[in-house]
């Protein structure tokens, strides 16, 4: 399988709410602005809880795919991701596989408001 059909296959399984049947490794490891979770199991664990805590956090979305860059091992995708009328998120991943899986995901997305000293005077 190559890192285009692992991508898309990756993206088919959010689509559909079968996370439990994500192409990870057993040593998948997941980075976001939220933090680094190591490990299947552990992944799997994170969206069942949050699941039952508050389903909007991993379910629900569509996903519009602005740019990708596929690589023989790493992948690189900018997508929209829409919940509802409300919610849009732009999101960069970068992909990584092994065995004809997906190894590790790295995730790049705004999660609050830039400090104002932050932001970029005129």
């Amino acid at each position: 399988m190559n890192s285009e059909q692992l991508v898309n296959i990756w993206f088919e399984k959010w689509n559909s709410g079968d996370f439990m049947n994500l192409p990870i490794t057993y040593s998948f490891e997941h980075t976001s602005p939220f933090g680094i979770v190591k490990g299947k199991k552990a992944y799997i664990d994170l969206i069942k809880e949050k699941e039952k805590e508050n389903e909007t956090k991993f379910l629900g979305y569509s996903f519009e795919l602005q740019d990708t860059l596929y690589k023989l091992e790493s992948a690189c995708v900018h997508y929209t991701a829409r919940q509802g009328p409300d919610f849009c998120l732009d999101v960069s991943e970068w992909y990584y596989f092994k065995n004809n899986l997906i190894d590790k995901v790295i995730a790049y997305y705004h999660i609050g408001d830039i400090r104002e000293e932050r932001l970029y005077k005129s």
